[in-house]
């Protein structure tokens, strides 16, 4: 008798085990994962110096590496494309490869271990390493937005935010291994996020949605102990900027860190476990579930016709082919063929509106390290800088997800109009930049931070919310490319071009003149003033463009978005209790 309990308890405990890997929010806390160790393009500042002197760049060459890392980052449509016709886990492994072999070569190159290679491969290499990130972006985070589709925003803002606290997480990792190699900083990057996503190949997948009741309060947990992540994190930048942390406390720290990361998987584990006793009390009571749906009212036989195969419900519009009517796209909210969203005018507007804010934000980002050298900040600062920035980017995805989730359904408040205040707050940021007033730099960073976090989460959602969900892939991965655009003009052709022709008009004045393979270096106010007034500039522009979005969405973002959705969800969970009692009838 106590063998066949005891049995009966391991089976259950097998069961149970198998439900929570395997379920919906296990899928979330992998994507956790994969997030908070994929955003190694926002770290470029901590050892772009360590590439610069070890290969002998002045700033226009930093910058055009700076420019095929973002580029690479941001160029998505290939993993977007692919994740279309293939499961998500192989793009994930796609990611994974190209992660460590793009890294892995810079580290070989940094380190004198292969012989120089020349401009175009090393921009090579970060592209290929930096292109990983919208692999593991596109394989996790559209596999949990199509997974989560009513709590899209807070999926997005969940997850973008753990792309922004990435940096940070990172940083700790790396001091606790490495200590304050710049070169072995490159070699982390090139294999931990390889292995977060090989781990959890199989993990992230499509599942069929179910409806949760409480689904939006565990996704506030999850945020709330992200948020408890994001505060040590930022009181650990605060003491290590004040005090020189020992091995041992470098080790203890990132221990912790590492402990609040995983803090998440308990709530998966609470999660299942109410979902696991909740399908067996169903399971208990299949008989009277299987009497009362057996035979439903006529009057529920006759609300709901079937309808032939392929044909469309009604008020819905048939589904277009990918060549058809490419110019006469469906109604905002409507699945959009791919080109039809592509030459929307929505998506033009977007598309100019997010270049010159994230092309203004991303030229900061990158060029904090230099623009700190140049204003004289010691070596802490520009690390305190860079983790600033990463935990006010973090700190913006949640905001703008979670905030413009509960803006949207309580009060119907439209995205566009989020993400246009958030473009007018950055101009704040690149002004304090321009005209660096002391101590000034420690608020840029905050602000910059916070601002280019944000746009994430909103573009996103804005994207799918107004194209649809059906080639969400690729549409997610086009937003992107905004980015690389914004930064080639903004950071490449304005910023690195009048920080080297400022720094050899001082090599000018001072009688010396550069050789061959040495590195240029300005200092003072004036190497990013103008160039930062010119991004302003560019930035005021986008805003403007982005008003022209709010108003023509206006109308769109006053209905109810969410529908569709819903009933969706509930002819899943028919689908699912049909299929249950006739299990439990055999």
């Amino acid at each position: 008798m106590r063998v066949t309990e005891s049995g009966g308890g391991w089976r259950e405990m097998k069961g149970f085990g198998l439900q929570v890997l395997l379920g919906r929010w296990f899928m979330i806390f992998a994507s956790l994962l994969i997030m908070a160790v994929s955003g190694s393009t926002y770290i470029f500042s901590l050892y772009s110096s360590g590439i610069k002197s070890a290969l002998g760049y002045d700033q226009t060459t930093l910058n055009l590496l700076s420019f095929f890392k973002d580029m690479g980052g941001n160029l998505g449509v290939p993993s977007g494309l692919i994740n279309e016709i293939a499961p998500p886990w192989v793009v994930l492994l796609i990611g994974a490869i190209m992660n460590f072999f793009g890294y892995f070569m810079i580290w070989l190159a940094v380190t004198g271990r292969i012989s120089k290679p020349k401009v175009w491969q090393m921009c090579l290499y970060i592209c290929l390493g930096a292109n990983s990130q919208s692999f593991s972006n596109t394989g996790a985070l559209v596999t949990a937005v199509k997974n989560f589709p009513e709590s899209r925003g807070s999926v997005l803002g969940l997850l973008k935010g753990l792309v922004g606290l990435s940096g940070a997480i990172t940083t700790q990792i790396y001091h606790a291994l490495y200590g304050d190699k710049s070169q072995s900083l490159i070699f982390l990057i090139a294999w931990l996020p390889s292995a977060v996503s090989f781990v959890f190949l199989r993990t992230i997948r499509i599942m069929k949605i179910v409806r949760q009741s409480n689904e939006l309060q565990v996704f506030y947990k999850l945020l709330y102990m992200s948020l408890g992540l994001a505060g040590f994190l930022m009181f650990l930048i605060i003491i290590q900027n004040r005090l020189r942390f020992t091995e041992l406390e470098y080790i203890g720290s990132a221990c912790v860190v590492l402990f609040l990361l995983f803090l998440p998987l308990a709530i998966v584990i609470r999660e299942e476990f109410s979902l696991w006793k909740r399908k067996g009390n169903a399971l208990n009571d299949a008989t009277q579930v299987k009497v009362a749906t057996q035979n439903p009212p006529a009057s529920e036989q006759q609300e709901e016709p079937s309808l032939s195969h392929g044909e469309a419900p009604p008020g819905h519009r048939k589904a277009d082919s990918c060549m058809n009517n490419i110019f006469k796209p469906p109604d905002r909210g409507e699945d959009y063929t791919i080109l039809q969203a592509l030459f929307s005018i929505d998506m033009l507007i977007l598309f100019i509106a997010t270049t010159c804010g994230f092309g203004g934000t991303l030229t900061a980002i990158d060029n904090l390290g230099q623009i700190g050298k140049s204003l004289g900040y010691p070596t802490r600062s520009i690390s305190t800088f860079v983790s600033l920035v990463s935990i006010w980017n973090y700190l913006g995805r949640v905001t703008s997800g979670f905030a413009s989730e509960i803006l949207l359904v309580k009060f119907k408040f439209p995205r566009p109009l989020l993400l246009t205040c958030v473009l007018l707050l950055s101009c704040v940021g690149h002004l304090l930049i321009a005209f660096a007033l002391p101590n000034s730099l420690y608020v840029a960073s905050v602000i910059i931070g916070f601002s280019f976090g944000a746009q994430w989460p909103l573009v996103y959602a804005i994207i799918s919310e107004i194209f649809g969900l059906k080639y969400y892939s690729t549409l997610y991965n086009f937003g992107t490319v905004a980015s690389p655009v914004g930064s080639y003009i903004l950071n490449v052709r304005v910023a690195g071009f009048l920080y080297d022709k400022e720094a050899s008009k001082q090599m000018d004045a001072l009688g010396v003149s550069r050789k061959a393979g040495q590195e240029l270096t300005c200092t003072g106010q004036q190497c990013y003033r103008m160039a930062f007034i010119i991004i302003t500039a560019a930035t005021l522009f986008g805003f403007l463009v982005s008003v022209v979005l709010v108003l023509r969405t206006r109308k769109f973002y006053k209905g109810d978005i969410y529908k569709k959705f819903r009933e969706e969800a509930k002819a899943a969970e028919r689908d699912m209790a049909s299929t249950e009692m006739q299990g439990s009838g055999h």
